[in-house]
C-alpha cells in the first residue's frame, strides 16, 4: 500500500484554496492542473488529489474516508506485529515480517498525519465565514482605510481610526499600523489550527507587555471547635507570583503592486496565509524550547526532577526503564508499565482533560507497546473529527518534541490548558516597504506573545533513563 501524498502540501494546498473566493479558487485549481507552480514545487506537491480527494474540496467525508484506511491499516499492523512477536519468541527474527511492520506502522502515522490535515482544513474554511457584516460603523472605516493603505500606501487619518475604532488608545503608536479588528482574528485562529501547543495551552489575550498571575500554594489552617469555644487564628495561605512577558513575532511577506491592484485577491486571507507558517513554526518551537530570552520559555527548559521528589518550581518525571529508550519486553516487564505509571503520576484532577504529546516518530515506536492483558495502548481516532489516544487519552503530534535518546524527555503527559499559558498581546501591527526589494512590496508583520508553565502540577514527562 503506498500512500501517495506529502502531508505539508495537502493541509497547506487545501487551506489556500478554501480561503480564497470561489472564482478565484477555481483559476487557481486550473493553473495547478496546468503546470507545476512555484509554491507546489517547493512543497512538493505532485497531484491535485489523494485517493479521489480534491485537494481543494476537503470535507467531512474525506476525513470519514481517512479514518476507515487508517483503522484498517492498524488491524493489518496489528496482525503483522503478532507475527514479528513470535518470530522474535522463538528466536527467529524473519527480516521481511520486521520490514513490513515498519512499513504498515509509517503508513499509519501518514494517514493520522492526513486525518489531521483534513481537519485542519475544514477548520480553515471556518475561518472567513463571517465577512465584514455586522461591524460597527467605526470599525468598517477603519477596514476600508486600512484596506487603501494595505493596497496603495495611503495612509490619511488610519492612526486617528485606529483609536476611533478602539483598537488601541494612543493617537501614536510606535512602529506600523494595526490590522483591522477582523483580519487579526483571522491569523489568531489560523495559528490556533497549525500551532499544537496554541490548541493545547491557555492562551490570554492581555493588552500590557507583562502578565502576572498569582498561585495559591495552600496553607490556609482550619480547626474543629465547640459552640463556645475560643476560635484561634489559623495559617494564612502562601502566593507565589508567576511573571510572563510578552516577545515580539514577526513575518515578513512580500507582493507585487499587480497583485494588491487585483481587487478580487482577499487582503485577510492572503496575509493570514503568508504569515500563518512562519508565526506557527517560530511559536511551536519556542513553547517547547524556547529559553525565554526574547521568546517564550518552552515547556522542557524548567528543571525536572523525579515525581517521587516532586517540587513546585519543577516538572516531574517518570523513567522510561531503558538508558536509550524503552524497557525490553519480558513476562514482567513491558515497556507500557513506564506510561501507566506516568499516566498515574498525575493527580487525579488533572487527569480528566489530560492529553499525551510526543513526536511522530517517537508515537510510531509506543503503536508497539501492549498492556498486560495484551491489548495495544495506542488506538486509532474513534471518529474522523478525534485523534488517536493512549490509554483513553488524545494524543498530539508535534514535532518539536525531542526524539528517543539518552537523558531526553520525548514525553509529556498532563493537563495543558491548566499547565501552559500563552499569553497574546492584542493586536497584529504592519509595516508597509514597498522601497527595500523593489518591485515588490513588503509588509512587516509583527504581534507580541509569551509562553510558559502556570501549574508545575498539571504536566508531567517522561524522561528516557532507567530511574
Amino acid at each position: 500500500m503506498k500512500i501517495r501524498y506529502l502531508i505539508a502540501g495537502l493541509a497547506l494546498a487545501t487551506l489556500a484554496v478554501l480561503c480564497l473566493p470561489a472564482g478565484f479558487s477555481d483559476a487557481l485549481h486550473h493553473a495547478v492542473a496546468s503546470g507545476p507552480a512555484p509554491a507546489a514545487m517547493a512543497m512538493g506537491v505532485m497531484t491535485g488529489s489523494f485517493r479521489g480527494i480534491a485537494l481543494g474540496r476537503a470535507d467531512a467525508g474525506d476525513a470519514n474516508k481517512i479514518l476507515a484506511e487508517l483503522k484498517a491499516t492498524f488491524e493489518q499492523f496489528k496482525a503483522a506485529h503478532e507475527e514479528e512477536l513470535k518470530g522474535i519468541k522463538k528466536n527467529f527474527a524473519d527480516v521481511i515480517t520486521t520490514e513490513k511492520v515498519a512499513k504498515i506502522n509509517s503508513d499509519i502515522s501518514d494517514l493520522t498525519k492526513a486525518l489531521d490535515a483534513v481537519n485542519v482544513a475544514i477548520a480553515a474554511a471556518k475561518i472567513g465565514a463571517g465577512g465584514g457584516n455586522g461591524l460597527d460603523p467605526a470599525k468598517a472605516e477603519h477596514k476600508a482605510a486600512f484596506e487603501k493603505f494595505f493596497r496603495k500606501g495611503a495612509d490619511a487619518g488610519l492612526r486617528d481610526l485606529e483609536v476611533k475604532a478602539k483598537l488601541t488608545t494612543q493617537s501614536d503608536p510606535d512602529g506600523g499600523y494595526l490590522v483591522p479588528e477582523e483580519t487579526s482574528a483571522t491569523i489568531d485562529r489560523v495559528l490556533g489550527t497549525l500551532s499544537v501547543m496554541r490548541q493545547l495551552a491557555t492562551v490570554m489575550p492581555v493588552g500590557t507587555s507583562t502578565y502576572k498571575k498569582l498561585v495559591n500554594m495552600g496553607g490556609a489552617g482550619a480547626g474543629w471547635v465547640g459552640e463556645e469555644q475560643p476560635r484561634p487564628e489559623t495559617g494564612t495561605p502562601t502566593l507565589r507570583e508567576l511573571v510572563f512577558n510578552v516577545m515580539e513575532l514577526y513575518a515578513n511577506p512580500a507582493t507585487t503592486q499587480t497583485m494588491l491592484d487585483d481587487g478580487i485577491i482577499d487582503i485577510a486571507a492572503w496575509l493570514a496565509d503568508e504569515v500563518q507558517i512562519a508565526f506557527a513554526e517560530q511559536e511551536g518551537a519556542a513553547f517547547i524550547s524556547g529559553n525565554g530570552v526574547m521568546r517564550p520559555r518552552g515547556l522542557l527548559t524548567y528543571d525536572t526532577v523525579a515525581n517521587a521528589s516532586y517540587a513546585w518550581g519543577k516538572l516531574g518525571y517518570i523513567a522510561s526503564g531503558a538508558a536509550a529508550g524503552f524497557a525490553t519486553p519480558s513476562a514482567s516487564v513491558s515497556p507500557a508499565d513506564a506510561f501507566i505509571d506516568l499516566y498515574y503520576a498525575l493527580k487525579a484532577g488533572y487527569r480528566g482533560n489530560a492529553s499525551w504529546l510526543m513526536a511522530d516518530a517517537v508515537m510510531g515506536s509506543v503503536r508497539k507497546f501492549k498492556n498486560a492483558e495484551g491489548s495495544y495502548i495506542w488506538a486509532p481516532p474513534s471518529d474522523s473529527a478525534s485523534v488517536a489516544t493512549i490509554l483513553g487519552k488524545p494524543v498530539y503530534n508535534d514535532d518539536n518534541m525531542p526524539a528517543l535518546g539518552a537523558d531526553a524527555f520525548p514525553i509529556a503527559f498532563g493537563d495543558f490548558k491548566r499547565g501552559y499559558l500563552i499569553p497574546d498581546r492584542q493586536g497584529v501591527r504592519i509595516l508597509r516597504d514597498p522601497f527595500t526589494n523593489k518591485p515588490y512590496v513588503h509588509f512587516y508583520t509583527t504581534k507580541r506573545v509569551g509562553g510558559g508553565v502556570a501549574n508545575f502540577e498539571a504536566i508531567k514527562l517522561m524522561k528516557i533513563a532507567t530511574s
